[in-house]
């Protein structure tokens, strides 16, 4: 097995979810970890995969937005300081992959599944292998007790229920 590192520099954990039922709220997690390990990333299902997501590290270009998100009333950043997500079932489909695995936010771990999309091999002016891949997935909030909320006068709520998770990777192998 071939141990894989993310290239941060070219790689986004990000999210985006409805605000005031009209438009969207986008943000990511500046700071993760990953465990990626596979015989051949040209064949995802030989990998395994782990990801830590520092709740600190959200980051939605808006300071008092992220200080909220970090505060109990959403992910108790101080208490519940790591996001987590290990693969359990990696499966080819088409030319793409379904990853499924256990998403921990807070003090509840759920299944969730990931499109993933292969974007290519290649290797970059320092004659270094570089490999590709897009993922995305959606969850209800309140599945991982983010609940909070506020009634906005005109009906509706301010913030939606579903987030949707959008991962681009970029890996090398690890030196």
């Amino acid at each position: 097995m071939t141990t894989f590192t993310v290239d941060q520099t070219h790689s986004t954990i990000g999210f985006e979810v409805k605000h005031m039922m009209v438009s969207k709220v986008k943000g990511q997690f500046n700071d993760y970890t990953a465990d990626v390990k596979a015989e051949d990333l040209t064949d995802l299902t030989t990998a395994t995969i782990n990801f830590e997501l520092d709740v600190a590290s959200i980051n939605t270009s808006n300071e008092d937005r992220d200080n909220h998100l970090k505060s109990a009333d959403f992910f108790g950043a101080e208490e519940f300081t790591k996001i987590k997500f290990a693969a359990t079932n990696i499966a080819k489909d088409g030319d793409d992959y379904r990853v499924t695995g256990d998403l921990r936010i807070k003090d509840v771990t759920k299944p969730v599944t990931f499109d993933v999309e292969y974007g290519g091999k290649g290797t970059n002016p320092w004659g270094v292998e570089v490999y590709g891949f897009e993922a995305e997935t959606k969850i209800n909030r309140e599945d991982f007790g983010l609940t909070w909320n506020a009634a906005l006068e005109t009906g509706g709520v301010l913030v939606g229920k579903d987030i949707k998770i959008k991962v681009e990777l970029e890996l090398n192998p690890a030196a």
